[in-house]
């Protein structure tokens, strides 16, 4: 296998983990501040695919159609959490998982009847070919932009969480509830306004995967699996753990789908390659998930510590 197909999958895989960090860090957030599993936050993934692609082809520019597209999404999540969600954070766990499960399919209908089942949305013709990054190494400049895009939110996140003031309301509600809302903090607003963050982080992992993959009902869900196992990789609560789950999820899925069929080629017979290949690969993930479970229990890094 050659050097520069690697480092193509490479880049891939951290296109992808950068992705799956946006997804994660709202989940880590509401799940580690308002203990609160909500499954429905794929459907959101979904609701900022879908608006982008619509408000794409109606303004006719991909970028203000993006920035629409996350700022409704933010405000629909928001509403979700002031209205429904929050009458639920006092319930159990399992009481949450059916709410929410139930909040997906309602979602998932909701959009079938306004949009269908799917909407094209398209790359921006200025980024639709390729660019040399080495002599040999074409790249897709649109992935580039997402890598750009990944890691400048991811910086904008850190510096959220860990220079502001609403960060360390944050910090202090993921690490002791009760004693944040002892010292004055407004539990209440501090949880729509992480809500929304979530929410809009959502959009736009939806609006910028849009043209890669398809933009559909139900798309929520699968990824919304990858978005867990890179919490529970990480920790509960961190969002620095996340981060480093998204990325090690990233390569794990990437290069096991690219290097595992290939070596299995090269030890097994063909039969036994063609099919036991991609089906190791498929289970990559949760394999990593297990080793790290194993080593520590409690993830990388803990939100709650």
């Amino acid at each position: 296998m050659s050097s520069i197909l690697m480092l193509e999958q490479a880049l891939n895989g951290l296109q992808f983990g950068l992705m799956l960090f946006l997804l994660a860090s709202g989940l880590t957030l509401v799940f580690g501040i308002m203990d609160m599993i909500n499954l429905a936050h794929g459907a959101l993934y979904m609701v900022g695919a879908f608006l982008a692609a619509w408000l794409v082809q109606l303004t006719q520019s991909f970028l203000l159609g993006v920035i629409l597209a996350v700022l409704l999404t933010a405000v629909v999540g928001m509403v979700l959490e002031a209205t429904l969600l929050r009458t639920l954070y006092a319930r159990d766990h399992l009481s949450q998982v059916l709410a929410t499960f139930a909040l997906i399919l309602i979602i998932n209908e909701s959009v079938r009847m306004i949009w269908g089942s799917d909407l094209p949305l398209s790359a921006p013709q200025a980024l639709s070919g390729p660019v040399e990054l080495l002599p040999g190494l074409m790249y897709s400049s649109y992935r580039l932009v997402i890598i750009g895009v990944g890691l400048t939110i991811a910086l904008l996140l850190f510096l959220l969480v860990t220079k502001t003031r609403m960060g360390a309301w944050v910090r202090a509600g993921a690490s002791n509830r009760e004693m944040a809302m002892a010292m004055g903090i407004n539990i209440r607003t501090l949880f729509t306004g992480v809500f929304g963050i979530g929410a809009a982080l959502c959009a736009v992992a939806g609006a910028m995967l849009g043209p890669l993959l398809a933009v559909q009902v139900g798309m929520g869900e699968n990824i919304l699996i990858l978005a867990f196992v890179v919490i529970v990789i990480g920790g509960i609560g961190s969002v620095w753990g996340a981060f480093v789950g998204a990325i090690l999820v990233g390569f794990v899925d990437t290069l096991g789908r690219t290097l595992l069929p290939h070596l299995f080629r090269e030890i097994f017979s063909p039969q036994f390659a063609s099919a036991a290949g991609p089906a190791v690969a498929s289970i990559s993930v949760y394999l990593l998930m297990a080793l790290v479970l194993f080593v520590r229990p409690q993830g990388l890094f803990s939100g709650r510590s």
